[in-house]
C-alpha cells in the first residue's frame, strides 16, 4: 500500500514549537491545496492528524475526503471494512477527533500510525472503545487479513491534541 509506505517514511516528522512551522507539514498542506483541506492552513499548531493522513492518501493517487483537515471527515470517506493494516481508522476525544492508520491491535487497543500523535508522526495505542469509523479506499478491496496481535507494554494515548 504506497499511503503506508509514505507514512512510514514519514516517522519522526515533527511540529515546530513556537510561531515557526515545520516546513515539511506546511508543504503537504500546501500540495493539498485549500479546496482539498477546507480551510486555508497557515501553522502547525493547527490538528495536522488529518492533513497529514490526506498526504499519504494523496501520494497513493487517490481521493482524500472532504474537508480533509478535520479527523471526522475521514468517517465516511471510502467504505466501511474490517480492521486490517493500512485502514483509516478514526477516533473521538475530548474537544474533538483523531485520525490515523492501523498497524495492530491488542486486547483493548489499536496500534495507530498517525501524525499529531505527541505532535510528531509516531505509532502511539489508542483504546478500541473510542473508534468511531475504520474505512478504506473506494474502489480497493481491503485485505482480508487481519490486524497483527502484539502482546507489548505501553502507555495508551488519552488526547491526541
Amino acid at each position: 500500500m504506497k499511503w503506508m509506505e509514505t507514512a512510514k517514511s514519514l516517522i519522526g516528522t515533527k511540529e515546530v514549537p513556537g510561531p515557526k512551522s515545520s516546513s515539511t507539514i506546511m508543504a503537504w498542506a500546501k500540495a493539498l491545496g485549500n479546496r482539498a483541506l477546507g480551510m486555508a492552513y497557515n501553522e502547525d499548531g493547527t490538528p495536522w492528524c488529518g492533513l497529514f493522513v490526506a498526504h499519504c492518501i494523496k501520494s497513493a493517487g487517490l481521493p482524500t475526503a472532504p474537508i480533509a483537515v478535520r479527523a471526522s471527515s475521514w468517517s465516511t470517506w471510502g467504505q466501511k471494512c474490517a480492521p486490517t493494516v493500512g485502514a483509516v481508522v478514526v477516533f473521538q476525544r475530548p474537544g474533538g477527533g483523531h485520525v490515523g492508520f492501523l498497524v495492530g491491535e491488542d486486547k483493548t487497543r489499536y496500534r495507530v500510525l498517525g501524525g499529531n500523535q505527541s505532535d510528531a508522526v509516531n505509532e502511539t495505542w489508542i483504546e478500541k472503545s473510542r473508534a468511531v469509523a475504520v474505512r478504506w479506499p473506494a474502489g480497493q478491496t481491503p485485505p482480508l487479513v487481519p490486524l497483527p496481535y502484539f502482546i507489548a507494554p505501553g502507555s495508551t494515548s488519552k488526547n491526541e491534541a
